[in-house]
């Protein structure tokens, strides 16, 4: 298929501009076929483009084909649009499929029935051109999704190319509790400025993670180092469509690495810590199968506690612990009665006790007053970039934050704090 296809590569909110600089970088597309829009960007390209968007979008939750868009004022009319798509062109009445619907301003009363209504288009439209066979449904593991979208009066339908969402890389089996998806770890590494997606680079400057729990983070930025595609280790649903011809997946897959910022024989200096050894471990097993473990180096150890891995500054970038979190991220010597804050609060809930939240915010305010005055003292010449929902944070480091970007987590909505690291200068004697 070298038609051109009409593209929508959906993302979290705050990622669009990155997102499209990703996208030129790997197809070189501008203008008219690269546009920004909001949640996503639209892409003008062909199966090749697909493929590669596919194998190599950190950014990216999925890449969707639109196949059908006309203005809709009840779920006929999205019945009528999905009919009229030649779905058979697409994949094959053995296969099994789903509908997803999303909406947004949509006047229709119930997205369970219009989700229905496209569900039985697609169905009766293989009865019609398929001898009367059509495909099952399979809500759980289809082997084929069709999304739909509405806007206040416009429908959209697509065919999904990446099956799995693209934030499932492959190599994570050890997590911990809500880990970081690995699509907002690369976001946040394009924000700060260490990966610049558009020139398929990334600097040449130290990254540490001192709260680095299973390790996303440092893996995303050690694959960026080395040039390896995100979505090596996985299977896309492109496979299992119609016009999916192996050869041409298996030239795109056999490209040279991208280049990445160090030259040639440059050791990549990528860092990590927590203070659970667990989640070390865990850091440790994803970054063998992520094939980047010569690459980063995982310790143990404290926040509070933990001095540079490397004599020259870099960058600091992490999403650091929340309310009872921030037990986990280790409270040093005698501020250890913010650990047993929270963990008194954790089990005066299991138990169904009294909780004070003051003792949450008061710990959650002492370690981040000592975080902030560790850096000081001994990260002089780094910059920290902070991924937070709490707006006070730079409150409670006791910093001015010199940059502030907006992303989302899912649906919270966070900022990226840029905090610049003076060295604290010692008080002159007085006479």
């Amino acid at each position: 298929m070298t038609a051109a296809l009409t593209l929508f590569l959906p993302c979290a909110g705050g990622v669009e501009d990155f997102l499209a600089d990703e996208v030129h970088g790997l197809t070189g597309l501008r203008g008219q076929d690269l546009l920004t829009v909001r949640g996503g960007v639209r892409v003008r390209g062909d199966w090749e483009v697909v493929l590669r968007l596919n194998l190599w979008s950190r950014l990216a939750q999925r890449v969707l084909i639109e196949l059908a868009e006309a203005p809709y004022l009840d779920e006929q009319d999205l019945y009528a649009l999905a009919a009229s798509v030649p779905w058979e062109d697409w994949f094959e009445a053995r296969q099994s499929f789903r509908v997803d619907l999303t909406a947004q301003a949509s006047p229709l009363k119930s997205l369970n029935f219009a989700t229905l209504r496209v569900k039985d288009a697609v169905a009766d439209r293989f009865r019609a051109h398929a001898d009367g066979v059509r495909p099952s449904v399979d809500t759980r593991a289809p082997q084929v999704r069709v999304q739909a979208h509405l806007t206040d009066a416009r429908a959209q339908l697509y065919i999904d190319t990446s099956g799995e969402p693209l934030f499932k890389r492959g190599w994570r089996q050890d997590k911990g509790d809500a880990p970081l998806k690995e699509t907002l770890a690369a976001a946040m590494l394009a924000a700060c400025g260490w990966w610049r997606p558009a020139e398929r680079r990334v600097a040449e400057l130290p990254l540490y993670d001192p709260c680095c729990g299973s390790g996303t983070i440092v893996i995303e930025a050690a694959q960026l180092a080395l040039g390896l595609a995100p979505g090596a280790r996985r299977r896309f649903g492109f496979e299992r469509l119609r016009p999916f011809q192996p050869a041409p997946w298996r030239a795109i897959q056999q490209e040279p690495a991208a280049p990445r910022g160090a030259p040639a024989g440059a050791a990549i200096q990528v860092f990590g810590s927590d203070v659970a050894h667990r989640m070390v471990d865990f850091a440790q097993r994803n970054a063998e199968r992520a094939g980047v473990a010569h690459a980063v180096q995982l310790r143990g150890g404290d926040a509070l506690q933990r001095l540079p891995p490397t004599s020259t500054p870099g960058v600091l970038l992490m999403n650091p612990p929340y309310g009872e979190r921030i037990a986990a991220a280790g409270v040093a010597g005698a501020g250890a009665r913010g650990r047993e804050a929270f963990q008194t609060g954790t089990l005066a809930r299991q138990r169904g006790g009294a909780h004070d939240p003051d003792a949450d915010v008061n710990a959650g305010d002492e370690f981040f007053a000592r975080l902030a005055a560790h850096w000081k003292g001994h990260y002089g010449g780094w910059a920290a970039w902070l991924l937070t929902p709490d707006l006070k944070l730079p409150g409670r480091l006791r910093l001015k934050e010199s940059r502030r970007v907006p992303l989302w987590n899912g649906p919270i909505e966070c900022r990226l704090f840029r905090f610049e690291l003076t060295a604290r200068t010692a008080r002159s004697a007085g006479p």
